[in-house]
């Protein structure tokens, strides 16, 4: 990649693709590109097409996707699965037509079987079946990057993808109908503790285990990945490092300074009980992750504590 080349960053505002956007600048690209869904629904074909058209951008991350935690997964699976595959096809397939020179497709670890080999090489892809509580999104992310990878045998494409593991930071989701562990849990202790709360109720039993990126690390990774790698292979970006659920929370409630009693809410559920990422392909390429788990929750709930009246919530 050139340093002016201009590089469009789909879902540029989200938690994965602003953090593309710091990253790219913070390493000196100075023609980064975005829309907002006003300005560009991705899901709309047509309009695609026309901005593919008119901008030619030289390179593109698709960082834009409909997204949720365990009860947005589960009670809207058509929506995941429909919309998420919307904007993959128009798209990769513009990518394609337009003559872009690297796409990087960022996917999910949920892509994974629901008991694969831990840690998890990237070859246990379609391997066994999936968690239910989130079927639909891994399907549709399936879709894209296997999409990548048939436009590259096919064509020739320099289309190349990468799984994130659990991530978190600045411009996260706060909706508790609709985020992440963390997330989650950095709200309901910062409201349990704003308003002197004895307890917070989290769900599950706490025992499973996770491993949790800072997300300007895989910015990093991203960035890496797009000017030195061009496999037809999907590569993990993770920390190879995980923390039950209940490790969490206490880090959570430390740096949140919460000093009431977590209630484990046993009726809901757990999802995967394991998932950690084998990040051997990212490290012998010659990367590998800086912010550490605490370091970055507290970085994450200074964000949260600074813009909680523009976050999404």
């Amino acid at each position: 990649m050139n340093k002016n080349d201009k590089i469009y960053v789909a879902g540029h505002r989200g938690l994965v693709g602003s953090a593309i956007v710091r990253s790219l600048e913070r390493q000196g690209y100075t023609n980064v590109i975005g829309r907002t869904h006003k300005e560009l629904d991705l899901t709309n074909q047509k309009a695609v097409d026309e901005f593919f058209k008119e901008e030619k951008p030289d390179v593109v991350v698709l960082a834009a996707a409909k997204v949720g935690g365990i009860n947005a997964n589960n009670t809207a699976p058509a929506e995941f699965a429909y919309i998420n595959m919307q904007i993959q096809c128009n798209v990769i397939d513009c990518c394609h037509r337009y003559n872009v020179k690297k796409l990087l497709f960022l996917g999910s670890t949920c892509i994974y079987p629901k008991m694969a080999p831990q840690p998890i090489p990237e070859n246990a892809l379609l391997t066994g079946p999936l968690e239910e509580t989130n079927e639909a999104y891994a399907i549709a992310k399936i879709s894209g990057l296997e999409m990548c990878k048939f436009y590259k045998r096919q064509y020739g494409d320099d289309f190349i993808s990468c799984m994130p593991t659990n991530l978190y930071g600045p411009h996260d989701n706060y909706d508790l109908q609709g985020s992440h562990v963390m997330p989650a849990m950095i709200r309901k202790f910062h409201e349990a503790k704003v308003n002197n709360k004895p307890s917070v109720e989290l769900w599950g039993t706490g025992t499973p285990l996770r491993e949790f990126l800072y997300v300007d690390d895989m910015a990093d990774a991203c960035v890496f990945l797009l000017e030195n790698y061009s496999g037809e292979q999907h590569v993990n970006i993770g920390t190879g490092v995980e923390i039950s659920i209940k490790e969490l929370a206490e880090t959570v409630r430390k740096v949140v300074g919460f000093e009431g009693e977590i209630i484990w809410n046993k009726d809901m559920p757990d999802g995967t009980p394991r998932k950690l990422t084998d990040v051997t392909k990212l490290h012998e390429l010659g990367f590998k992750h800086k912010v550490d788990l605490e370091e970055g929750v507290k970085l994450a709930y200074d964000w949260f504590k600074e813009n909680v009246d523009n976050a999404r919530m």
